[in-house]
């Protein structure tokens, strides 16, 4: 049984990459030399060919960077180096929770040390050729050490929970893990903003004037009472402009990058916030959140079927039972039904954005929101003619002239 585990698992890794290949293949075709005519008087020529330039750079990085990493996993399958690390770990302590921490950890930090090379040529090579590049070396070290020192605290104290949970409740594991992991997401939805993110970027309260004004005036019209309207420094690592809608009640605040204000007109910014205020008036944030609690449920349930069956643990060459690795080997057995729940989400999530869209039309002005996401797109080199197969995997907002047209008609959807 644990040998048909492991060749179910490495299947489901071959399989995984090749499908990845075969998107990115079909997606490549989409690239073209020449302006396409639909493309005429929103990419000029000289754009156009940057923006094909940088999906070539990236489509390049990501076949390294994905065959990098099933190389390595499948090093670890087949000449046992999960068991190695196990075998490692038990020699800090017989305290089966601070066995998993620590074997985690190796993990996580050895991971983090193989893949930082290319990160650092992701951020300081090919986003500096093309221009987006802000972030300093300071800052990018800064980075690394709080995501690490956010990673053992969030991450392993929740470990650390759930292991506890799972060696006091038995069969009611599943059910209080679900509820302390919930009761986790909604946190995070709610003060994520303002506990997490001061630590990488500064946020100030959008100053009076005209945009504020503009702002207040909307949020009147359309009955969303919104005093939290923050200006984010985005521009400390990226020139790419962005804006975000985060929290619930009282707690809810919008968020603009300093390089989406530079970049726009106040009627292109108010457009922008009116689709970011039209997922929340149309329960888009609050149905996302009861989804993922939902998905969170299923995967506990599931998981509880899987923990304590030996035959994980032996074909991942550990003799035996061991919470981490019959996690790890869950987690490989599970990536199907995973990838299968994403495309549903992203389906999902294509719709919920026409309907943003289609409230900032019908509330504010379309054509300003046309020349947002037009505006928006150009300034981050976005592919705008993907294949539509690749879309239907990977995308969780529809391609721009898919949105432009659906803006132009009476219906969006």
């Amino acid at each position: 049984m644990a040998e048909i585990i492991f060749i179910i698992i490495v299947s489901i890794l071959i399989f995984d990459f090749i499908l990845d290949r075969y998107l990115d293949k079909l997606n490549s075709t989409r690239w073209s030399n020449a302006l396409p005519v639909e493309l005429e008087g929103i990419y000029d020529a000289e754009k156009y060919k940057k923006s094909q330039d940088y999906e070539k750079v990236k489509h390049k990085y990501s076949l390294i960077t994905d065959t990098f990493g099933l190389v390595l996993i499948l090093i670890m399958l087949f000449f046992n180096g999960f068991a190695l690390i196990d075998s490692l770990a038990r020699t800090f302590s017989n305290n089966s929770i601070i066995i998993s921490l620590v074997f985690f950890g190796i993990i996580g930090i050895s991971l983090d040390l193989l893949t930082t090379p290319f990160d650092i040529y992701a951020t300081f090579v090919i986003e500096e050729r093309f221009d987006f590049n802000k972030t300093t070396k300071k800052t990018y070290i800064l980075d690394k050490i709080k995501g690490w020192l956010l990673g053992v605290l969030i991450g392993g104290g929740l470990l650390a929970l759930i292991m506890w949970i799972y060696e006091v409740t038995g069969s009611l594991f599943w059910l209080i893990a679900w509820g302390v992991v919930s009761g986790f997401m909604i946190f995070m939805a709610m003060f994520y903003s303002s506990l997490i993110v001061p630590l990488f970027n500064k946020q100030k309260p959008l100053e009076s004037g005209e945009l504020r004004d503009e702002i207040e005036k909307f949020s009147i019209k359309t009955g969303f009472k919104l005093d939290n309207i923050f200006v984010i420094d985005g521009s400390r690592r990226s020139t790419k402009a962005n804006a975000y809608f985060s929290g619930l009640g009282t707690k809810k605040r919008i968020v603009l990058y300093d390089t989406l204000i530079k970049d726009h007109t106040t009627e292109e910014l108010v457009a922008v916030l009116a689709h970011e205020i039209g997922h929340y008036k149309k329960k888009h944030s609050l149905k996302g959140i009861l989804i993922s609690i939902a998905h969170t449920g299923l995967l506990f349930f599931i998981l509880s079927l899987f923990l304590g069956n030996t035959m994980l643990d032996k074909a991942l060459g550990v003799s035996i039972s061991s919470f981490h690795i019959e996690i790890i080997t869950f987690g490989l057995l599970y990536s199907p039904l995973s990838l299968i729940l994403g495309i549903v989400m992203n389906v999902y999530s294509r719709k919920n954005e026409y309907e943003a869209d289609r409230f900032a039309k019908e509330n504010y002005d379309g054509k300003a929101l046309q020349k947002a996401l037009i505006k928006l797109s150009v300034n981050n080199l976005s592919n705008l003619r993907p294949h539509p197969l690749y879309v239907f995997f990977h995308y969780s907002h529809p391609p721009l002239l898919e949105r432009i047209k659906a803006l132009e008609k009476d219906d969006v959807l």
